[in-house]
């Protein structure tokens, strides 16, 4: 079992921001990367929105931080730890420029990249970009398409509806081979049959006990009896209580809750990985300060992880 973290403050979404986080200084991002490289933990996720429409702004936040370029500096901060882009929209990033970035950083770091991407659900966020927001599934394909064919290929060349290129030459390739992995998040039918044809799947929003029904479908598929390479399955320990639309739940319509003891949690963890969870996020417990926040840091890394390597 693989485990992640995040970056307090990079993001600001609502329902899990502290005060705290508001006053990080570059000083307080670096250390926070530095003790998760240090107490082994596999991989620090960041989010990204572009844009935040005003309608959703105060459900979400208006402060989301732009993916690779965080990535870029947690991964100059840090030796080991993986860098991962938990999840960004790809229909928002034109796929030659987005895989530049990618192949750069994976050079830069040593191999420490990993792409996990959704298909989007802000329109308003879609209209800005100028990206076509209902033909987002199909961009996705394409553009996931074209990068890999400049990853992997010598002369790559891509003629697709979205995007085209040949007689083009294209390094740095990623030190990873075939390339990074990808990650693709959403519950849809469409998303799990793209996770199926590339490295593993991030669901959104729901249970351990959908999520094995979720896993039996995605391994039924025939993309998936293609597939050489292993398969991810990223799910953090408890879901947030919030809808499909981050609408706060009420009262029991609210998800189960974080396990309130150390053997809960390894037992929940435990659980996860029985079902076929190969990287999973402990929930950080409220936190009043940047200490209290290293803090917790060092129980998981004291008290959960050991049990699963």
């Amino acid at each position: 079992m693989r485990f992640a973290t995040g970056l307090p403050g990079a993001d600001r979404y609502p329902p899990i921001t502290a005060d705290w986080e508001r006053e990080m200084g570059p000083e307080d991002f670096q250390l926070v990367a530095r003790t998760a490289d240090d107490l082994g933990f596999d991989c620090i996720s960041m989010s990204e929105h572009i844009v935040m429409p005003i309608d959703m702004a105060e459900l979400m936040g208006p402060f989301w931080s732009h993916a690779m370029t965080a990535m870029a500096f947690v991964a100059g901060a840090t030796s080991r730890i993986e860098v991962d882009s938990a999840v960004i929209v790809l229909p928002y990033h034109h796929p030659v420029v987005l895989a530049k970035a990618v192949s750069t950083l994976d050079l830069l770091s040593g191999g420490r990249v990993r792409l996990s991407i959704g298909v989007g659900h802000a329109e308003r966020e879609f209209e800005v970009l100028g990206a076509p927001y209902h033909e987002r599934g199909r961009l996705t394909d394409e553009y996931l398409a074209a990068m890999i064919e400049l990853w992997t290929e010598e002369e790559p060349k891509y003629h697709g509806r979205y995007v085209g290129f040949e007689d083009v030459a294209f390094e740095p390739k990623p030190v990873q081979r075939p390339h990074p992995p990808i990650i693709i998040g959403g519950n849809s039918e469409a998303a799990m049959r793209r996770a199926a044809r590339h490295d593993g799947w991030f669901p959104w929003l729901i249970t351990a006990e959908q999520l094995r029904g979720c896993l039996d479908h995605i391994r039924s598929l025939p993309e998936f009896e293609a597939r050489t390479r292993p398969f991810e399955v990223v799910m953090p320990l408890t879901t947030l209580a919030v809808d499909e639309d981050h609408r706060p739940l009420s009262g029991d319509a609210g998800r189960p809750g974080a396990p309130q003891s150390t053997q809960e949690t390894i037992d929940t963890v435990g659980r996860l990985r029985e079902i076929g969870v190969t990287q999973t996020m402990v929930p950080m417990p409220p936190a009043r300060s940047l200490g209290e926040h290293l803090e917790a840091l060092h129980r998981i890394a004291d008290e959960i992880i050991p049990v699963f390597r």
